[in-house]
């Protein structure tokens, strides 16, 4: 009788926005023929480069309400406005065949599949400090200043999660940290320790880029407000 195929495993990756989760992710599929990807679903607009299908599945919010009803995912979460989830068929039937399904998602539905599928393996990916992830975050230039403050904000609440995770990987060099997520997976071990302290640094320093960029933010709203005063004063002359 020929052996049974082992099953694969369900590998969540998270971590803050900007820490290059979906680097580690693409160089995981790359590098290694164990991992397929499982393409989340979400209600949010494509950024340039993305495709249907490929990054996302983009759908209006009445598709993805009608597949909450119908039980038709693994997990869902809310955003910053939009709706994430991972559609179910495509795990079961991925993991039934040997491969390690890697879901890229967030810290609520990360916390959902850990109540549902307690084998899974949890790994939050970060950056050194929080000023670098802010670095990053603002360097790729595809949110608004309003969009990148919700994300700081959301970073201080994903960072009171991280001690959920079964292992913390720093991204600070990406080859290394791809072969750190492997390690994990294949050997479960690896990565560093959930450091109470790095997360009360993380916070704070997060908290003062919150309120750096808040103030930004109302200086340029007071310098608008006047510009449109000075304009309509000119126009009633």
């Amino acid at each position: 009788m020929a052996d049974e195929k082992r099953p694969g495993k369900l590998v969540i990756i998270s971590g803050f926005s900007g820490v290059g989760k979906g680097t580690v992710v693409r160089k995981l599929l790359e590098n290694f023929g164990q991992y397929v990807l499982s393409v989340s679903m979400t209600t949010r607009k494509p950024r340039e480069g993305e495709k249907d299908g490929v990054n996302y599945y983009f759908v209006t919010n009445e598709k993805f309400e009608n597949m909450i009803e119908k039980d038709g995912f693994l997990e869902h979460a809310r955003y910053a406005d939009h709706y994430y989830g991972t559609p179910m068929d495509f795990v079961i039937r991925s993991t039934k065949e040997g491969k390690n399904v890697i879901l890229e998602i967030e810290v609520q539905g990360a916390m959902q599949i850990k109540e549902k599928y307690p084998d899974a393996v949890l790994i939050f990916v970060t950056t050194p400090s929080a000023m670098e992830m802010a670095k990053r975050l603002i360097g790729r230039k595809t949110e608004t200043h309003e969009q990148i403050l919700s994300r700081f904000k959301r970073a201080v609440e994903e960072a009171e999660q991280m001690k959920n995770y079964d292992f913390i990987v720093i991204n600070d060099n990406l080859d290394d940290c791809v072969k750190e997520v492997n390690r994990i997976v294949e050997n479960n071990e690896g990565g560093v320790r959930y450091d109470p302290q790095y997360k009360k640094e993380f916070i704070s320093d997060l908290q003062k880029i919150i309120k750096k960029h808040t103030e930004e933010a109302g200086k340029r709203a007071m310098e608008q407000i006047a510009s449109v005063i000075k304009d309509k004063g000119k126009n009633n002359a």
